[in-house]
């Protein structure tokens, strides 16, 4: 489990620093849906990339986020509880520590931090956006049990809505990553179409209708693939897996694109893939992640 958080998460710093060098390299937050249109050729419907009218200097940056469903292993091992709405009506965490405290807070993790940072820095988003938050349904969305089989789960889905309410009003948006979290070139074609199903059924009841799949893994299905050809079928537009650049092509119908992982493997073992974002070096958390994770591999950079 140590090392899962080690290679798959970012800290708190880490994530700041981030954004702090994000922004002061020019980039600005878009929202991904608006990097596609649909013309007519012919009399059809042509999916394309969409040219975008940023402010001089600026370059589009969409950031997303997997799995924000605060999974049973993640508030056992020290992760926030859920999203909640504090008393200003601003989307906060809740937590209860060991001894039993609640705590409320917008500084602990990726949603009130970016949320903060962008309130400071408006000039950061591009018509308020704010990310991807791409969710499965197993265990719930945001913390709240919504799933079937959930004893209280009519009571979770009222609590969930209005945070995902205020969420959609300040700029984030939704994407599938799957119902159950499938590796989907291992499944069969039966399978997708019943995860699909489901998710649309317990998850996009509740976020509304998405174009947007994130592949669980980061592993992608390519055209031609019957999988590939029953996501586009589905609605979805953007098909985005997982690579060491970005990578955006439409094709098959869909737009096709890489993300980035902004993880301790990367910040370790992959420098070279963020290198045109931030200095990995200056972003990594040494302070936090145990010296053993890291100083073999960076050790010219002990402090």
């Amino acid at each position: 489990m140590s090392d899962g958080y080690n290679n798959y998460f970012t800290t708190v710093p880490e994530f700041k620093r981030m954004l702090e060098a994000l922004y002061e390299r020019d980039f600005i937050l878009v929202d991904l849906n608006d990097v596609y249109e649909e013309k007519k050729v012919n009399g059809k419907l042509k999916l394309a990339k969409k040219t975008m009218m940023l402010p001089p200097g600026k370059k589009p940056l969409v950031i997303s986020v997997d799995d924000l469903n605060y999974y049973e292993y993640m508030i056992e091992n020290g992760n926030v509880f859920k999203l909640v709405l504090d008393e200003d009506g601003n989307v906060a965490t809740w937590s209860k520590t060991p001894d039993g405290e609640e705590i409320v807070s917008r500084d602990n993790e990726i949603v009130p931090i970016l949320d903060l940072f962008v309130e400071e820095h408006p000039d950061f988003s591009f018509r308020g956006a704010k990310g991807v938050l791409a969710l499965t349904g197993y265990e719930g969305v945001l913390g709240y049990r919504t799933q079937s089989g959930s004893p209280d789960r009519e009571s979770e889905i009222a609590a969930a809505k209005p945070v995902i309410e205020r969420l959609k009003e300040t700029g984030w948006v939704f994407g599938s990553h799957s119902y159950g979290h499938i590796n989907v070139p291992n499944v069969s074609l039966t399978r997708l179409k019943q995860d699909t199903a489901k998710w649309k059924r317990e998850v996009g009841s509740l976020v509304g209708d998405t174009a947007l799949f994130i592949y669980p893994y980061g592993a992608r299905v390519d055209p031609g693939d019957a999988k590939f050809d029953f996501l586009v079928a589905s609605g979805y537009k953007v098909l985005s897996a997982v690579g060491p650049t970005s990578y955006t092509k439409v094709q098959g119908g869909a737009y096709t694109m890489d993300r980035r992982h902004m993880d301790g493997i990367a910040l370790i073992e992959q420098q070279k893939t963020l290198a045109d974002l931030f200095d990995p070096d200056a972003v990594l958390d040494r302070d936090n992640r145990p010296r053993s994770y890291w100083e073999k591999k960076t050790p010219h950079k002990r402090p």
